[in-house]
């Protein structure tokens, strides 16, 4: 029989009578992400996927790395499928996992009997093939406490399985089961943080990038674009909504108190986020906002920027410190191109001395002069679409 991939579920067998949706929506995500690399079946039984390759040109590499970032996956193995016979399952070891067993030095046999039917014990069958193991690779001695390297047995309803120590996978729940949500990107390293642990709760995303030319160059905005390219393979494909953003901040320049400057540009992004949410059906806003980093993300700040929207703002980096943040970000990929020197909208015509406590009368008093609306409404209507 061919090689596979199992992947183990994770919070998806917690789910009561939802939990098929949960499944169905997993089973979509990677179908999606398999495209190009052959034809896989992909199916479900017993808390286990499984991805089986139909012919010998499918990229079982390439599905292997693709596997790795799908959300609702908490462990991976590339295994061997073979008859459910104690001598089969000890061949399809040998075969299988001859390099392995021939380079470690402890070992031992786990083995899952998911089929109640088949006539040994979990037991039985790891003692069996443990000790034809044993004798058959001499460099190998058991260790049942801490091994080197694991032998594990499934038996399950259509097939056994052998595979070694398994991998982790990216946890959370599938993109998409908890609907849609608009993440605001720039070039720093926090935004795109934020937008994987979002994503990693199910959330599929819709991208909006504030762009100030000439303050801001076009190599800014294609590095946020390749933020966005570097967050697909674990968001599913994505829309960057680049909206300009020259106008309002030039505005802002000539009407608005310096020190205000900052948390009323903020306030026009969420509108304008909103504006973009609620075109693409999104119920939410997510930031990279993170208590007390900034000026403007002290918890007056952000209640006075949050307060012109209806829509929930998602902070998924708020109670984190910035090396917790970076670290993230070298998980996933993208600091180095987070670091790059590329400005962005945010740090144009930077206030000296920022309001740290700003009271929401002042705000709104600082507003009033402004043409909100028309000012909203000309943003929304230059937005430029980018699909990554």
């Amino acid at each position: 029989m061919n090689e596979m991939i199992l992947l183990k579920l994770g919070e998806l067998v917690l789910k009561g009578l939802n939990r098929r949706s949960f499944e169905d929506k997993l089973q979509a995500n990677i179908h999606r992400r398999l495209n190009g690399l052959g034809q896989f079946r992909v199916y479900t039984r017993q808390s286990t996927t499984y991805v089986e390759p139909m012919d010998p040109s499918c990229d079982m590499d390439g599905a292997w790395e693709a596997m790795k970032k799908v959300f609702g996956v908490v462990g991976l193995s590339r295994a061997r499928a073979c008859e459910k016979d104690k001598d089969a399952i000890l061949a399809a070891c040998r075969e299988y996992l001859d390099g392995p067993l021939s380079s470690a030095r402890t070992f031992k046999v786990e083995t899952k009997r998911a089929d109640k039917t088949f006539p040994m014990t979990s037991i039985q069958l790891s003692q069996y093939v443990g000790g034809e193991l044993d004798e058959f690779y001499p460099n190998l001695q058991v260790d049942v406490h801490h091994p080197e390297l694991t032998v594990y047995v499934e038996i399950r309803d259509y097939a056994a399985f052998v595979h070694a120590d398994p991998e982790p996978g990216a946890g959370g729940l599938p993109v998409g089961i908890n609907g849609r949500a608009v993440a605001l990107l720039s070039g720093g390293i926090d935004s795109p943080v934020a937008s994987y642990m979002i994503a990693k709760r199910g959330v599929a995303l819709e991208m909006v990038h504030f762009f100030s030319y000439p303050y801001t160059s076009p190599e800014a905005k294609d590095k946020v674009l390749e933020l966005a390219r570097l967050l697909t393979p674990w968001c599913g494909h994505l829309t960057v909504h680049v909206v300009p953003f020259t106008a309002i901040q030039e505005e802002l320049r000539r009407s608005c108190p310096e020190e205000l400057f900052t948390i009323i540009m903020r306030r026009f992004m969420m509108r304008i986020s909103q504006a973009v949410a609620k075109r693409c059906g999104a119920k939410a806003l997510v930031t990279g906002e993170c208590l007390g980093q900034v000026a403007s993300q002290t918890m007056e700040a952000m209640a006075v920027t949050g307060s012109v929207v209806e829509l929930p703002i998602l902070r998924p980096c708020v109670g984190m410190d910035k090396e917790e943040i970076v670290q993230v970000s070298r998980k996933i990929g993208t600091y180095d191109t987070s670091i790059l020197p590329y400005e962005d909208c945010c740090t144009v015509f930077t206030p000296r001395h920022p309001r740290l406590r700003p009271l929401p009368g002042e705000v709104e008093l600082a507003e009033s002069k402004l043409d909100i609306e028309s000012m909203v409404r000309q943003a929304v209507e230059g937005i430029e679409r980018v699909r990554v």
